[in-house]
């Protein structure tokens, strides 16, 4: 209930802030659990997948510091958060996920590069998507990536993709996790050319945000 009540809030903040949303594909969505795959451009992108991807509710990852405030902390948990050691990622990271695609109605909402300052792919989402037999559905934010872009009315655009199958993959093994890896990244790149062919996305460097 909670996390329908503040994608209500999102939904209507981000119509009065911006109001220039578009979300293609939407019909590419899966009936039941998936893993929504995203290379992480904006703060706010992981809204727009949640508010394109509605009325399909999600849990998903925030790095372990967010949860030391007890009023964020409490927020986040109800939005079906769960906390992540970034520097240390033990096996819950991987088995946490898994149970809550398989046990619930809650999809996941993942970054695979982990942060918006890399563009490399990790191998988690890969053992994930194995472990629960839930596809990988890649989808792009296109629009804004500073916030005061987001008053001026600049377009936001999210395409979503074709579920990706990884069922041939025998093996997570390096081989393994490098295939899953190009399948995701060419599906990214599709997706990007598809919205605009000219469109370039550059990480920024973390000490230059």
């Amino acid at each position: 209930m909670f996390f329908k009540f503040i994608r209500v809030i999102a939904r209507s903040i981000l119509a009065v802030v911006n109001g220039n949303a578009k979300y293609q594909n939407k019909e590419k969505l899966p009936e039941g659990n998936y893993i929504l795959v995203a290379p992480h451009r904006t703060w706010w992108d992981p809204v727009y997948m949640a508010l394109g991807a509605s009325p399909k509710q999600f849990c998903f990852m925030a790095k372990e510091e967010l949860f030391k405030n007890p009023v964020l902390r409490y927020i986040l948990v109800h939005l079906n958060a769960f906390p992540v050691d970034r520097e240390k990622p033990g096996p819950s990271v991987v088995k946490r996920p898994v149970k809550m695609l398989k046990d619930s109605d809650k999809s996941l909402i993942m970054f695979p590069s982990g942060t918006r300052h890399s563009t490399e792919l990790k191998g988690g989402m890969s053992l994930i998507a194995r472990l629960s037999k839930k596809p990988i559905v890649p989808c792009v934010y296109q629009g804004p990536t500073k916030f005061s872009q987001l008053f001026k009315r600049t377009p936001v655009i999210i395409r979503f993709g074709d579920p990706i199958d990884i069922s041939d993959i025998k093996k997570m093994d390096k081989a393994g996790l490098a295939e899953v890896e190009s399948r995701v990244k060419n599906a990214f790149d599709q997706l990007d050319y598809e919205i605009d062919p000219t469109y370039k996305y550059i990480a920024k460097e973390k000490d230059a945000d």
